[in-house]
């Protein structure tokens, strides 16, 4: 793999998207518990930063989700590796993905969160590429919409590598 980078989104740009989102979160959930659930593994440093932004009590879980196919392109077949540890019934709920494309994963995880009976379901994304988008997938809040470019860091990776690039980039 190449592994030359053009930044598209810079660290500073991150944090201070990444403190608004939590702002508008702190103001929607005013005096509420606010349970992030985060999608693994490409969510944990949006939501690490989210949280430490956020004013609200809150509590956290994970998922682990994949869905198979050659390598490249998704099968449309999601499979739930890991659930959640705790009931989210009766709970303000916000689930917290890296980036949102084809909408397969999430629309299959916001239908399995609705069966659980949270009191309320939110979707929150870093990323948003509505030009990959193959299913509708209602996404409340996103930090930045970017066009359909292969990128990596911030959680995102190729291969496992270079999720830790403080920075999103674009693999040139």
């Amino acid at each position: 793999m190449n592994t030359n980078f053009d930044v598209m989104i810079s660290q500073e740009k991150l944090e201070k998207r990444i403190k608004e989102m939590a702002a508008e979160l702190d103001k929607e959930y005013e005096g509420r518990t606010v349970h992030l659930v985060g999608i693994l593994k490409g969510s944990v440093m949006f939501m690490s930063e989210l949280a430490k932004n956020m004013k609200s009590e809150l509590t956290m879980d994970f998922i682990s989700i994949s869905s198979y196919g050659d390598g490249t392109s998704s099968s449309g077949i999601v499979r739930l590796n890991k659930d959640l540890d705790e009931s989210i019934e009766g709970r303000d709920v916000v689930i917290v993905e890296d980036i949102v494309d084809s909408g397969r994963t999430l629309s299959y995880v916001r239908r399995m969160f609705e069966d659980k009976a949270p009191k309320s379901l939110k979707i929150i994304t870093l990323l948003d590429k509505p030009d990959r988008r193959v299913v509708d997938c209602k996404v409340e809040m996103s930090g930045f919409v970017i066009p359909d470019k292969f990128i990596v860091g911030y959680g995102l990776d190729y291969a496992q590598k270079y999720r830790n690039l403080p920075y999103i980039a674009v693999v040139s």
